[in-house]
């Protein structure tokens, strides 16, 4: 497929969401536009994909369906995991559709792309399932935003859990992207100076089937722990062929830099030998959360992820903020976005900060055991939460040209 046939075809679904009624003086403007950009049949699809879009729907319809007198549209795409394909399909929309925002853009090198390019049409975009560190650090952008995880925190918070002892052993099983060497680096960053100590690490394609002989040498190195920095079905083939090598049997501990909901369930308890992992969302995390994910597993049929979450948060934050702002100008949203605290199912305190990252808390979580499950999406047990201050990288170390400095 074309391109061009991908921006015309099908994939780009336009859903209107509001009044049906003809329009009136009120309504004859064009509409407020969202756009989801995600994955909605490989890797992470599962991880964002289809949920991705309910959650902005849910979003959408929970605000009333019109904001500043006019209807909320939404529009969908897949990107195929290429940086090429979402960047024209993210002019496309900015230039000639009239989205104001892009919401979701899972893979860090299409996140990161999608950034700039939405500084250059000065619109807005909202990174929930990518990871990159450089979204607020060096290639920030005003009218940039990192909602849910990153690869600092996701890396802060397993590394500072887990080392206990100097001299304990580490060995990394990486995607080999963007994502995975940042999610290593964060990793490192904090395991090292507490007297972790890494003896090895590994780089897997995308998108692997045989992951047999990453598996050998992370047995081979002696490690305690086993650090996976992957996802989706990269992850669920991973931790799938542990078992079969018994590696957690002979004493070594597989951990996970970033699990998501899907993939753990899709793992299977039974083979998560009761990994730990840092996530942003889980949804026995508060009863608003467990409400609000029982409303998306009735629609989607599967409890929600941490991003997909932070899709919902994002969107409807963002919703508030126009109508607060009175306008769609990105800068006037920006600044009501910074204004507004966020307090909702996913967050709460939460703040948006100048360098464009959201501060919340987040949860060190272990999936449980196969007996301790209540039900299908009962799978995980709160170990830790982190305060959002703690969490991310401090405005005080930031590499954002943004940040103000002081004398």
């Amino acid at each position: 497929m074309t391109t061009s046939k991908l921006l015309l075809g099908p994939v780009l679904a336009l859903c209107l969401i509001g009044s049906s009624r003809p329009a009136t003086a009120e309504t004859a403007g064009p509409p407020v536009k969202l756009g989801v950009l995600t994955d909605l049949g490989g890797t992470y699809s599962a991880v964002s994909g289809k949920g991705s879009v309910i959650a902005a729907q849910m979003a959408i319809e929970d605000f009333g369906g019109k904001v500043l007198g006019q209807p909320i549209a939404l529009v969908s795409a897949d990107h195929l995991q290429k940086v090429d394909v979402a960047s024209t399909i993210a002019r496309e929309w900015y230039e000639r559709q009239g989205v104001d925002v892009i919401l979701d853009l899972p893979v860090s090198g299409i996140a990161l792309a999608v950034q700039g390019i939405a500084r250059e049409q000065k619109k807005i975009s909202i990174i929930s399932t990518g990871a990159p560190e450089l979204a607020t650090g060096k290639q920030c952008s005003p009218t940039g935003i990192h909602w849910a995880y990153d690869t600092y925190s996701a890396g802060k918070t397993l590394a500072t859990a887990l080392t206990k002892q100097p001299g304990e052993k580490w060995f990394f099983i990486i995607i080999d992207s963007v994502a995975g060497e940042f999610l290593q680096a964060a990793t490192e960053r904090f395991l090292k100076p507490l007297g972790g100590v890494v003896v090895g690490a590994v780089r897997h394609p995308l998108n692997s089937h045989d992951m047999s002989s990453f598996l050998l040498q992370a047995q081979a190195s002696g490690a305690k722990y086993i650090a996976l920095g992957n996802a989706g079905s990269d992850l669920i083939t991973l931790m799938k062929q542990s078992r079969e090598f018994g590696i957690s049997e002979r004493g070594q501990k597989i951990v996970g830099i970033v699990v998501f909901l899907s993939d753990l369930k899709a793992i299977g308890l039974e083979n998560a030998n009761e990994m730990v992992f840092a996530t942003s969302f889980f949804p026995d995390q508060s009863e608003e959360a467990r409400a609000w994910s029982k409303r998306f597993q009735d629609r989607h049929g599967a409890a929600p992820n941490d991003v997909q979450a932070g899709v919902y948060s994002a969107a409807l934050h963002y919703l508030k903020a126009v109508q607060a702002a009175g306008t769609k100008d990105a800068d006037a949203v920006m600044a009501k976005m910074r204004e507004i605290p966020i307090n909702d199912m996913f967050a709460k305190n939460g703040h948006l900060r100048e360098d464009g990252r959201m501060v919340h808390d987040t949860f060190l979580v272990q999936a449980k055991k196969p007996e301790e499950s209540k039900g299908p999406w009962d799978l995980v047990k709160l170990v830790q939460t982190i305060p959002g201050d703690q969490a991310f990288r401090p405005l005080s170390e930031s590499e954002c040209p943004l940040v103000k400095r002081s004398n």
